[in-house]
């Protein structure tokens, strides 16, 4: 099982899922025929970042579906992405939580090791420029819950030396850092989580306040020392969902110098398919809250676009399932559901994105700043 591409760790990550129907049907069809929109100098140029995805994704020829197959590492070639955060850590409440989290970290080392024409691994500000001079995809390796962590916060030391370079405190349920975005008690972080920020600071390690509660998403931006990110949310003014971020926490966020991320997923809508519309409403809609030098892009999906068959519809149910039965699935996941917007379901996604925002008025350097400039320079603020 690849880690890269398995990014929920325990739940086996199913990527972008993707029905070649509607308008991003159409224009994946005008991709494959080769054409590029009209954002395609800007998008060469840029250093482009996932804050929250996977390498690879869904290959129906493939007998084993989290395989890194040829398929999916040409997509990850033609992807164009400089970087991508791709969660090595198991979620939830797991009792080995240490255990796999610290043969997540491995085999994804494993994994970079073995495609070194694919991948890159990065651990600090000189890899970004690397990673983007020599055409590959860096991987960063985060964790999206801290139970591995235990109580034994010397660990922090463990983990960074294995390469973690982004950390949640919390997931969608309580632990012992604090209350996840899924708990009503909404009681912020614990005594333990102040002492793990103030730890994952001081290790340069980039604090990650997504899939927490809102009082605990305010009080790490309070505690953090530094600028630090929501990688991959939704804005809670437009969509009343747990999983998306309240305004006055997106303000919090901005003035210390953070970056939000915006996500490809159900969350963006009420019910229902979230299609392009939807996604740019949450773009816009942080913009005007954050500021054009605070906003990115975090899709919590893989790269290759793909196809909706019988096999990959049970699994996405399977999936569904296996999270409703452990407490951490959120209102709008569903078996019909699917995580990813069809008008983007290509490699390329954001550069289509980008040519979309640029008819709708952005300039090129808000663009830029968005796909993956204003991530960028955060991580590099943090890790040096």
């Amino acid at each position: 099982m690849s880690v890269i591409i398995d990014r929920r760790a325990t739940l086996a990550a199913l990527g972008a899922i993707a029905a070649l129907a509607g308008v991003g049907g159409a224009k994946a069809a005008v991709e494959s025929a080769g054409a590029r929109p009209a954002a395609s100098g800007l998008y060469d140029r840029a250093i482009i970042v996932d804050a929250l995805g996977g390498a690879g994704g869904y290959d129906p020829s493939a007998p084993d579906a989290t395989a890194l197959t040829p398929r999916l590492l040409d997509d990850v070639r033609t992807s164009g992405i400089t970087l991508v955060n791709a969660t090595v850590g198991a979620v939830g409440n797991v009792p080995d939580a240490f255990e796999r989290s610290v043969a997540g970290l491995v085999q994804a080392h494993d994994e970079i090791a073995a495609n070194p024409g694919v991948f890159l691994r990065v651990l600090a500000r000189a890899d970004i420029a690397a990673a983007k001079a020599s055409k590959r995809m860096g991987v960063i390796t985060g964790f999206q819950d801290s139970t591995a962590f235990g109580t034994d916060l010397d660990r922090v030391d463990v983990f960074h030396s294995l390469g973690l370079r982004i950390c949640q405190p919390t997931y969608n349920r309580r632990n012992l850092m604090g209350d996840g975005c899924l708990e009503p008690g909404n009681a912020g972080l614990s005594k333990l989580g102040n002492e793990l920020v103030v730890r994952l600071n001081a290790k340069r390690i980039l604090v990650d306040a997504s899939h927490a509660g809102a009082r605990t998403q305010s009080e790490t931006i309070a505690t953090c020392k530094g600028p630090m990110a929501i990688t991959h949310t939704g804005c809670r003014a437009l969509v009343d969902n747990p999983r998306n971020t309240n305004d006055n926490v997106l303000k919090a966020l901005a003035e210390k110098g953070g970056v939000a991320g915006v996500y490809f997923m159900p969350f963006l809508r009420v019910s229902g398919q979230p299609h392009a519309e939807d996604l740019i409403r949450h773009i816009e809609h942080a913009l005007n809250v954050m500021g054009e030098d605070h906003i990115g892009l975090g899709t919590d999906g893989s790269v290759t676009g793909l196809t909706l068959d019988a096999r990959f519809r049970k699994q996405h149910a399977d999936f569904v399932a296996e999270r409703q039965k452990n407490g951490i699935s959120a209102p709008g996941e569903t078996a019909d559901v699917f995580l990813y917007v069809p008008e983007y379901n290509t490699p390329r996604r954001f550069e289509t994105l980008a040519a979309d925002l640029l008819k709708r008025g952005w300039t090129t350097a808000r663009v830029e700043k968005l796909i993956g400039g204003n991530f960028a320079r955060l991580f590099g603020e943090v890790w040096g």
